[in-house]
């Protein structure tokens, strides 16, 4: 993310200016890394070889296509995927390929931003790009890769944007905050369009003659495009609910696409939508599923929902604290394993696990978890004596959810923190705090749920049993 010392980069005046801006200073890395995916056909060993040993470069990149690799999603066969080249051999080049783009651009764009444009932006994405794959009538690996990335990166231009802090960027958040039509805004502000970025980073980017055809003007000439087209735009207009005049045409499109009349098309996609959650859930970004369809009531208005927990990883999880205690209890063991239940299973972004630092005075971060995390090792500091910017966050005799005030003063180095509602757990010895665990969900717009608050209650619960067996033994 960029910082508020770094230096404002020049205002840019045409949809060139942005495509060079954007490849060139903002996001190089991802560029020339979708460029270099994209370029790979499955036509070799040694091209499969170039793919797995891209997504090898790129530790974080690996995980997630592991992760990927094994949801009902991807691997329908439930075969446990343990290595890269295990998953391209079993589920397929192309669809390895999805994966390490759709992991990329999350990942690349919202380590630098995590402001709510952009996450409504990733929510569509994520949702056009599940229903189009599971619309297409053509069940051929390739061709169901090729809409789902080709739904995903429509709009690129758009994402990019939104990634990055400008003064741009602030100018056209506060127009469109006025309800200003967005087109115009566009115009007035980047003196360009989304639209036209997109086509020019399709084509600076290499993404490929299919993403070109589906962000060309005029008519798609493909049914497959038309279909991409047609997924993205419904994912936009589900946001206000599955019926009215516009979602009734949309429908009508996409069942001329597939040859399936609109009453069907309609139930297909409320079952895809919630395939669309768990995807986003996989790719590390449970936040986003309180911005798809299912999380808004009949007006469009948001209601404040917390994501779909994991009943199951929160019940293996719980297990093998179990195993931990029951052995030689190991406490940084034990805390890690309660930081990936709050962050995996309950669907909390962002954890932290703090404790005293040496001078007794401060609670500073032991281990941290999610998206965004890791600048709070130096600079998240909450005074035990509840002074301070954060000394609001500090725990009460049991587990909580923590509420902002409507004007909370917050910390700079952070956008979210002491501002969004959280859990907090406190851990004690001998009746004193010696640390507490936090979790938000940054720029998600709702309070976590009391199925939420329970299931972090029994993981901080794991690791005050930890605390206590050492202070006894």
């Amino acid at each position: 993310m960029t910082t508020n010392n770094e230096q404002s980069p020049a205002r840019m005046n045409s949809a060139q200016a942005w495509v060079t801006y954007l490849s060139k200073v903002e996001l190089p890395v991802l560029a020339n890394t979708l460029k270099r995916i994209n370029e790979l056909t499955d036509s070799t060993n040694s091209t499969v070889n170039e793919l797995a040993n891209v997504i090898l470069n790129d530790a974080q990149l690996t995980s997630q296509v592991l992760r990927l690799s094994n949801t009902v999603f991807y691997n329908q066969t439930r075969t446990q995927v343990s290595t890269v080249s295990r998953a391209i051999t079993l589920i397929g080049f192309d669809s390895v390929k999805s994966m390490a783009i759709s992991s990329l651009l999350v990942d690349s764009l919202l380590q630098r931003n995590d402001r709510p444009h952009l996450l409504r932006c990733l929510a569509r994405a994520i949702h056009a790009a599940v229903q189009a794959r599971c619309l297409m009538p053509k069940r051929t690996e390739h061709a169901l890769e090729e809409v789902f990335i080709g739904a995903l990166l429509m709009n690129i231009g758009e994402l990019a944007f939104w990634s990055c802090e400008t003064e741009q960027a602030e100018e056209l958040e506060q127009r469109l905050r006025l309800e200003e039509p967005p087109v115009e805004a566009q115009k007035a502000v980047l003196h360009t369009t989304f639209t036209e970025i997109t086509r020019g980073l399709v084509d600076a980017w290499s993404l490929g003659p299919f993403i070109r055809e589906v962000v060309a003007p005029g008519q798609a000439t493909s049914m497959a495009a038309s279909l991409v087209r047609h997924s993205v735009e419904m994912a936009v207009l589900s946001e206000k609910g599955w019926r009215g005049v516009e979602m009734d045409a949309v429908l009508e499109q996409l069942g001329k696409d597939i040859g399936e009349t609109p009453a069907v098309v309609r139930d297909q996609l409320k079952v895809n939508a919630q395939e669309a959650a768990k995807v986003a859930v996989s790719l590390g970004i449970p936040q986003v599923t309180a911005l798809m369809p299912g999380s808004q009531d009949g007006s469009g208005s948001q209601s404040a929902r917390a994501p779909a927990m994991d009943p199951n990883l929160q019940l293996q999880i719980l297990r093998d604290l179990t195993v931990s205690l029951t052995e030689k209890p190991d406490l940084n063991e034990v805390c890690q394993l309660v930081i990936e239940g709050i962050h995996r299973a309950i669907g909390m972004q962002r954890v932290a696990l703090l404790m005293g630092d040496k001078s007794g005075h401060n609670l500073v971060p032991r281990k941290v978890g999610g998206r965004g995390t890791e600048t709070w090792r130096e600079d998240f500091v909450i005074a035990k004596d509840g002074t301070g910017a954060l000394g609001r966050l500090l725990p009460h005799a049991s587990c909580g959810v923590y509420q902002p005030r409507p004007v909370e003063e917050g910390v700079t180095y952070d956008r979210w923190l002491g501002k969004v509602p959280a859990l907090i757990g406190p851990l004690t010895a001998k009746g004193r705090l010696v640390g507490l665990f936090y979790a938000d969900n940054a720029a998600g717009d709702y309070v976590p749920s009391e199925e939420q608050l329970t299931a972090f209650g029994h993981f901080v619960q794991n690791a005050q049993l930890c605390v206590a067996l050492l202070a006894s033994s």
